[in-house]
Formats: structure tokens, sequence, C-alpha cells
């Protein structure tokens, strides 16, 4: 019988880095999700519960600290990472207490991110593509 592969649920309102996760994570042999804003993520969480989310921090209408915030207030919520161009120490700080178990700037290095999605799920399954990864923290 084979192993269920964890479930990740990605939500960002930029539609090309979305599906740059979403393969990303198929080739690394996870399972994935996308949504396309918090809402729509918020939605339908508790009918199929992701083993972990990556959450875009800004967005339109309902913000990722704002989803993030509300999750907190569920039972079992989701594992966060939350992933980023507004790297500042306060947002961080927010994030982590609002209970994030990680923190990215965009571009995303692969290796950091599939680290933490494995720390996240407790699962050692994903493995890093064969292609190299020249990303570093940073605004667009």
């Amino acid at each position: 019988m084979a192993q269920r592969r964890a479930l990740i649920a990605i939500v960002d309102d930029d539609r090309p880095f979305r599906k740059a996760l979403q393969r990303l994570l198929t080739a690394s042999g996870l399972d994935t999700e996308t949504y396309a804003s918090g809402r729509a993520f918020l939605e339908g969480w508790d009918v199929r519960r992701p083993d972990c989310l990556l959450l875009d921090l800004q967005m339109p209408s309902l913000s990722g600290l704002a989803v993030l915030q509300q999750l907190a207030e569920a039972e079992h919520p989701p594992p966060t990472i939350i992933i980023t161009n507004l790297d500042e120490p306060e947002t961080r700080a927010q994030c982590l207490a609002a209970g994030a178990v990680g923190f990215l700037c965009k571009p995303v290095a692969e290796a950091d991110l599939l680290e933490l999605i494995v720390r996240a799920t407790g699962d050692a399954s994903p493995v890093t593509p064969s292609r190299p990864d020249d990303s570093a923290c940073g605004a667009d």
C-alpha cells in the first residue's frame, strides 16, 4: 500500500508564483491545492484540511496575517509558512506570534522551502528537484 503524500495548500494572489510553487512541490512528491485568495482558502479549508499551508502575506481583500489569525482560532490549524516580499522585523514577529511556523522571502529558495515543509509536516518524503536554485531573500 502506498504511503499517503502530504497535502500542501498554496494561497497566493500571484498566479505565476502560485503555479511555480505547485510545480516545485508536485516534482518533490507532494500533493497540492491552490487558492487565489485567503477568503477562497478559508471557505473550504476544513473540508479537506492540508498538512501544511503556504500563505502569501500581501493579498487584496484579506491579508495573509488576517487568514493566519482566523486559523489560530480554529481547532487544529495547519502549520503555516508565510511567503512574502515584505521582510520587515515587525511583520515577521507578528506572523510568528500569530502561529506561523516559518517566514520566507520571495523569491523563495527551494531548499529552504522544502526543509520548512518537512519540519512542519513531520514528513521526510519531499525530495529536492534536480535543478539548481539561485534565489535570495529580498523584495521584488
